[in-house]
């Protein structure tokens, strides 16, 4: 059937800026890759997952993600972010280790962000009867299995051009853990188990009037809080 989606979602992402290109051809090496970053911002990477699910086997998607993409107003540049820096995602014993073009010593040891992500979720009637929104998940993105300088140095390995100002994204940031998860797809297990609003509403997708609000932040004992704005998007209709 052709119409409207019926399972409208977000998908909350970190986002980079590419600052210095590269020429085409020339792949990015893994320990220069972040000299090409100019800053990370939020991402909500809209997507409708019935109009995906159609159309994955065998395109992938397409018109389930090409309608719109919302980004935090602040882009934060990986100098102010030092300070929060940790290593790389651990993987487990029984897992394939990275393959050389995307490993490096600094990577592993200094590669991931100590960044925290929430999403809020807040409805017409919540809104109508002035309530506070309803935090959905608390994560971090160093629970991401590739770091930055993977995904780009990855992206770039076939001798695509990268030009300032190219927007990448990080795909959603999940957790393991219940209350984690980055999307209302994971959280609800595709709808099986839907949230239940302050006003008793539930939600397996977004709805009309509902408003979606990520955020992120870096803080550690001895350094000023770092944040990253609020990243808002309303469904209209």
């Amino acid at each position: 059937m052709f119409g409207p989606s019926q399972m409208l979602d977000y998908e909350l992402e970190v986002g980079w800026f590419v600052g210095r290109g590269n020429e085409w051809g020339e792949p990015i090496a893994i320990a220069q890759a972040e000299d090409h970053v100019f800053g990370l911002c939020l991402v909500n990477d809209w997507s409708a997952r019935d109009i995906q699910a159609w159309e994955y086997q065998p395109l992938g998607p397409f018109l389930a993600k090409n309608f719109a993409t919302t980004i935090s107003p602040w882009m934060v540049t990986l100098e102010a972010l030092a300070p929060f820096r940790c290593a790389a995602f651990a993987r487990a014993a029984d897992e394939p280790e990275p393959l050389p073009y995307l490993t490096s010593a600094e990577n592993q040891t200094q590669g991931s962000i100590e960044l925290t992500l929430e999403v809020f979720l807040s409805s017409a009637q919540m809104r109508q009867q002035e309530m506070t929104p309803m935090r959905l998940s608390r994560g971090g993105f160093q629970q991401m299995y590739w770091t930055i300088a993977q995904m780009l140095t990855h992206h770039s390995s076939n001798g695509c051009n990268l030009r300032p100002g190219d927007l990448l994204a990080s795909g959603t940031v999940s957790g393991a853990e219940m209350g984690t998860q980055g999307c209302l797809l994971e959280m609800t297990q595709r709808g099986k188990q839907p949230v239940t609003l302050p006003t008793g509403e539930v939600r397996s997708f977004l709805e009309a009037g509902d408003e979606v609000i990520l955020r992120g932040y870096c803080e550690r004992e001895g350094y000023v809080r770092v944040g990253f704005g609020e990243c808002r998007g309303w469904v209209l209709n």
